[in-house]
């Protein structure tokens, strides 16, 4: 085929390419930034198994949509994106197997894509958002108000259930959880116990250059552990924020951890406080922590 032929057909190609429009998929590093509660949106997502907190939509939703009770759950049957029940509640899955660049866009599609639904319908949600608001336009913001579950039976609707094959599938996302519960002593921290060993896992709020001279400052001073046969076995890095975590011995129940953790607590917010420029050995120490973190995306 000669060129000209070529070039002729590539021409008479565009203008059907042009019509479809590819989605571009936008990386964004803290997609729950400037929301009210950044640090236990992170923890719900990456560290507790099954919790829940009611969301309240924005004005200009109600407005359209009616005052529609929403829920935040970290996950939900199959990792859906979202459910709507027969009533009209909608419910939002925070941990997915399908997900963007940005968090918070995805999770606004599946809010809005729910609202849009017939209530007690399957609710379809895009792969790719595009663009569009994200949660930060679509909520009446403020704290969450998390409620920890033993198993995911908040799921379910009465009598739900009987049926066989909801019972044996709820049973076998029961037996996947690990004990976690949710401390006291510093927000957005949890303590979990796992076959061999126990955990305290804390999202700190701080951004993550304060953060992480602050451990430094700790690790270099020798105050890093939260007491007697712990370890700290390194930190996560999750949606732009840091994420320490703590081995524990198995046994002590979490409850045993509120004391240590809140003197932790006191001098991690003096060393974040501090404005010196870290010292040689603090800057071994921050290059050693570098080290041990792991991103989570």
């Amino acid at each position: 085929m000669s060129k000209r032929r070529k070039t002729s057909r590539s021409a008479s190609q565009r203008p059907d390419e042009t019509k479809r429009q590819k989605l571009r998929d936008v990386f964004v590093p803290r997609p729950f930034q400037g929301l009210a509660d950044e640090p236990e949106w992170i923890a719900l997502r990456e560290l507790v198994p099954a919790a829940s907190a009611p969301l309240k939509l924005a004005p200009s939703l109600i407005e359209q949509y009616g005052d529609r009770p929403v829920t935040l759950s970290t996950v939900l049957p199959m990792a859906l994106p979202a459910m709507t029940k027969p009533d009209g509640r909608v419910l939002i899955g925070l941990q997915r197997h399908v997900q963007s660049g940005d968090v918070s866009r995805d999770l606004s599609v599946a809010l809005l894509c729910a609202l849009e639904s017939e209530p007690g319908s399957q609710v379809s949600v895009p792969a790719l958002p595009g663009e569009g608001p994200r949660l930060q336009d679509v909520l009446d913001d403020g704290p969450l108000d998390v409620t920890m579950h033993d198993g995911f039976g908040y799921w379910l609707d009465e009598g739900a259930d009987e049926d066989p094959n909801v019972a044996a599938s709820l049973d076998r996302a029961n037996a996947s959880i690990y004990p976690t519960v949710r401390l006291s002593a510093a927000h957005a921290a949890y303590w979990c116990r796992v076959p061999e060993k126990s955990h305290v896992r804390w999202v700190l709020a701080e951004d993550e250059d304060v953060a992480m001279d602050a451990l430094a400052r700790l690790s270099a001073d020798g105050s890093l552990l939260l007491g007697e046969g712990t370890k700290f076995a390194g930190m996560f890095r999750a949606h732009g924020l840091l994420v320490p975590v703590w081995d524990l011995p198995r046994e002590p129940e979490a409850a045993e951890w509120e004391a240590p953790l809140t003197d932790f607590t006191k001098r991690y917010a003096e060393a974040a406080a501090s404005s010196d420029p870290l010292t040689l050995e603090q800057r071994r120490a921050r290059q050693g922590l570098l080290g041990r973190q792991v991103t989570l995306r």
